[in-house]
């Protein structure tokens, strides 16, 4: 079967500080786009899990978090201790027909987009449809907290507040619908490494989350434009932060009503209520070295 699996933006990422378990708690605002990557899922009767992609430079292997995804999936019908499974335990544990995962990327690699937790969630809800299994949106989203922090968001999809690692979601009015660009630059970032800088970064400012929530229950666009912040943003090494803050002022010269940096970056985007200013904002950004996309939400 084929499913889409739809790129992430955070309309604010805010990090409250590190947990004794290592991970960091975390307060963000999510929202969906239109940019997808096309997934395809068939049994082929091998006994294997077999992932292939466009991108000659993703795993194809149990590294790639939909092959984790589909392991958890299968782990959770069986075991009481899910999170353990590799490739072995799956066949000696289960009666496994074999599967193949197709992807077709077409979200950027390594942006901040949740390319790779949209895919796991994808390969989630296509299992709950071919095994028959009509789990809720909620015990779906639990068996994606096994394979990554943005996986459960992923899972529900739209405008949700994320808390803990991310795994604690409440739904939101959705964002009032609005043409959206992104730029991905040349560069990667490290997500391990932000983290790991966050802690003993002094911050600008932290997001207005409750005010963000108040202007999508509003329906007020220009106010949830405003109030987009992400503290990722000031963790930064100078040379890109200076990138970043160049792909968002020349978004902001060309109308956007708002820009900022999505996950731990580097993708900058920007919110458009006027598509025909959002397509002068995509070419612009074309004389930057990247990727650029014209989207709408979801």
């Amino acid at each position: 079967m084929d499913i889409k699996a739809h790129a992430k933006l955070n309309l604010t990422l805010d990090v409250l500080g590190k947990r004794p378990d290592g991970y960091h708690d975390l307060r963000m605002i999510m929202q969906s786009v239109e940019l997808a990557d096309v997934l395809n899922l068939e049994y082929n009767g091998t006994g294997e899990l077999r992932v292939s992609t466009n991108l000659h430079f993703l795993p194809n292997n149990e590294k790639n978090l939909a092959a984790q995804a589909a392991l958890r999936w299968y782990e959770c019908k069986v075991s009481q201790e899910p999170g353990r499974w590799d490739m072995e335990d799956l066949k000696r544990s289960f009666n496994f027909n074999g599967l193949d995962i197709t992807i077709e990327k077409h979200i950027p690699v390594c942006a901040g987009l949740g390319g790779g937790s949209s895919d796991a969630a994808a390969v989630l809800w296509a299992l709950n449809q071919m095994e028959d299994a009509c789990l809720s949106p909620e015990a779906v989203a639990g068996i994606g907290a096994l394979v990554g922090s943005d996986v459960p968001y992923c899972v529900v999809g739209g405008t949700a507040l994320a808390e803990g690692r991310g795994e604690r979601l409440t739904p939101l009015p959705p964002l009032p619908k609005c043409w959206v660009v992104l730029c991905k630059p040349e560069f990667s970032i490290s997500t391990p490494a932000l983290f790991a800088k966050i802690d003993g970064v002094r911050l600008r400012c932290r997001p207005d989350t409750q005010g963000m929530i108040a202007a999508l229950e509003a329906g007020d666009l220009h106010g949830v434009a405003r109030r987009m912040y992400n503290v990722f943003e000031d963790a930064l090494p100078e040379r890109q932060h200076a990138r970043v803050n160049d792909i968002k002022n020349v978004l902001i010269q060309c109308g956007a009503l708002g820009a900022s940096m999505s996950g731990t970056g580097p993708t900058a985007f920007g919110l458009f209520d006027d598509e025909g200013l959002a397509q002068e904002a995509r070419e612009r950004l074309g004389d930057f070295s990247g990727e650029v996309f014209l989207t709408q939400t979801v």
